[in-house]
């Protein structure tokens, strides 16, 4: 059985000071991913925006928000789906797994608004040695009712600490 809590709250202390997701940063937005209990092959990070990331449109996001919510979760589902496919456990006593973007697209389909809660989501799409490829979104709601604002493709580098 999979851990509920979220992945970033296993990452190491040196590896833990992210602006977007980062336990250990004061002044960041201390995103959460997990696994998505309703879609388990994909994970989740739930998220509403402070309007003081107020973009271009008043009352929505800007980009570089989009973005950042999209890369930090992305690197923190790959390193996920990398555990699970060595069917080991965040906090095992194995050198933990991290990843880097190595590459993020970014697709703007509509201004993301502010202040609701914003769905985050990741799957997988290929997963090579330290490469992982992953298909995101993020908008509101799920399944047929869900509205996405912003989607992506990211490539994931697995960190090697040595």
């Amino acid at each position: 059985m999979e851990n509920s809590a979220a992945f970033q709250d296993f990452y190491p202390d040196a590896f833990s000071h992210c602006y977007g997701c980062g336990r250990s940063n004061p002044h960041g937005h201390h995103l959460k991913s997990r696994w998505d209990s309703q879609q388990p092959e994909q994970t989740l990070a739930l998220h509403t925006v402070d309007p003081k990331f107020s973009g271009g449109v008043p009352g929505h996001v800007y980009g570089g928000m989009v973005a950042s919510l999209l890369d930090c979760h992305g690197t923190a589902s790959a390193a996920a789906f990398q555990y699970r496919q060595l069917e080991r456990q965040w906090g095992d006593d194995g050198e933990p797994i991290r990843f880097v973007t190595g590459s993020l697209t970014v697709n703007f389909h509509q201004p993301t608004p502010i202040g609701v809660e914003l769905a985050v989501r990741a799957r997988l799409l290929k997963l090579d040695g330290r490469k992982c490829q992953l298909a995101l979104t993020l908008g509101i709601g799920s399944g047929d009712n869900e509205q996405v604002f912003a989607s992506g493709e990211m490539l994931a580098i697995q960190f090697k600490a040595s």
